[in-house]
């Protein structure tokens, strides 16, 4: 019998992973409520989760961050050497406002008011972490974090996260994530969760 487990090691992701990655992430956020506030219509909502996480993986974090995978889940982070250049350019911009159409706005809001809250404490940001729904509770994601946190460690640094998904938060705090607030998203939007963990040296 083929044991599956090489399925859960991270690999650094590259360009020509980008149809799984974008495949992927659509499945994983399909149910996120920021995602479902971008995306309202259910009809299309698969399609457009899939062009806007391919965008911001081929455009934005493939280039500028450490994206991993598995089998069955992906990860986008962010160092503090990358933080500028990990914001997204004109062109992206557009792109992106191009796929989320008449909802540009409410995503344009979003970003600005995350952004107020930005630490500004050197730190690695967790800016998108996601399992294929069918492979949920087998790993996939706690090995890509795994993998983020042990990094985040080897420098002494914290790292950040947001979430609007409420059922999320027990698995961050698992892995030692502390909530630090909570804000409602412009416009009558979900509420966002910014999340911490302070670095850990072996004992």
């Amino acid at each position: 019998m083929t044991l599956m487990t090489v399925t859960h090691t991270p690999r650094t992701a590259t360009t020509d992973d980008a149809e799984p990655v974008g495949r992927i992430l659509a499945a994983a956020f399909d149910d996120d409520p920021m995602m479902r506030w971008f995306f309202p219509d259910g009809a299309t909502r698969a399609e457009g989760l899939r062009r806007y996480f391919t965008t911001l993986f081929t455009r934005q974090y493939v280039r500028h961050g450490v994206c991993e995978h598995t089998g069955a889940a992906t990860s986008f982070w962010v160092s503090p050497e990358g933080r500028d250049k990990a914001v997204p350019d004109a062109e992206t911009v557009r792109e992106l406002q191009d796929i989320l159409g008449d909802r540009a706005a409410a995503f344009r809001e979003a970003v600005e008011a995350a952004a107020e809250h930005s630490p500004a404490e050197p730190h690695w940001y967790l800016a998108v972490i996601g399992a294929d729904p069918a492979a949920r509770g087998q790993g996939h994601g706690a090995a890509l974090l795994r993998s983020g946190l042990a990094r985040a460690d080897a420098a002494g640094l914290p790292v950040y996260l947001e979430s609007s998904k409420p059922d999320n938060l027990p698995f961050y705090e698992h892995f030692g994530f502390t909530v630090l607030g909570e804000a409602r998203l412009p416009g009558g939007g979900p509420t966002l969760w910014a999340m911490r963990r302070a670095p850990r040296t072996d004992s």
